[in-house]
């Protein structure tokens, strides 16, 4: 009696384990690369094709609640002005300059956004912000108020457009212009 218990069980195990290596053969996880930087969660590839998380693509995900996802990807176009000049390399110290972002195929509403810069070192500072509830815009310009900001060390500053699509969601970044302070 003890032997038909240990072959049942052997039987059991033997279907769970190949079961578990055909599902791990038609998925499987691999590193996915977008401009450069490697997505945090990776990949599946399933049945040939390639399947990342919706947060991952980028954009704004909003999630309705009944199983449908909608990513805003609109298009985000920084300016940086010092005065009336253009810029995008500055020396080290301190610059007053303001940010001009055109927004443009913006499909859904959206709570507010923002812009920032952050230091080499990762520290970030907001620069401006807006309040955008009750304003259904497909397309429009924010321009920044004039800040000083002080770049204290050589390396990339990284000014970046934020969109919160709900006024108790999270900022999310869509657009990044890179300002490069030299010695």
């Amino acid at each position: 009696m003890r032997w038909k218990k240990i072959a049942l069980c052997v039987l059991v195990f033997s279907l769970m384990g190949g079961s578990l290596l055909f599902a791990d053969s038609v998925s499987q996880k691999i590193k996915v690369w977008s401009n450069g930087k490697e997505i945090t969660d990776g990949g599946y590839l399933i049945d040939g094709k390639t399947y990342i998380p919706a947060r991952e693509a980028g954009g704004v995900v909003i999630w309705d609640g009944s199983g449908k996802v909608t990513i805003l990807k609109p298009n985000v176009h920084i300016v940086l002005f010092k005065g009336d000049t253009v810029f995008g390399n500055v020396n080290l110290g301190k610059l007053k300059f303001k940010v001009l972002s055109q927004v443009d195929s913006l499909t859904d509403e959206i709570s507010s956004v923002k812009v920032t810069i952050t230091d080499p070192s990762g520290n970030s500072k907001d620069i401006d912000s807006r309040n955008m509830e009750g304003t259904k815009k497909e397309d429009f310009w924010f321009s920044s108020s004039e800040i000083t900001y002080d770049f204290k060390e050589a390396g990339k500053y990284r000014v970046g457009f934020y969109i919160r699509p709900t006024k108790n969601g999270d900022y999310v970044l869509v657009s990044e212009k890179v300002i490069t302070a030299l010695n």
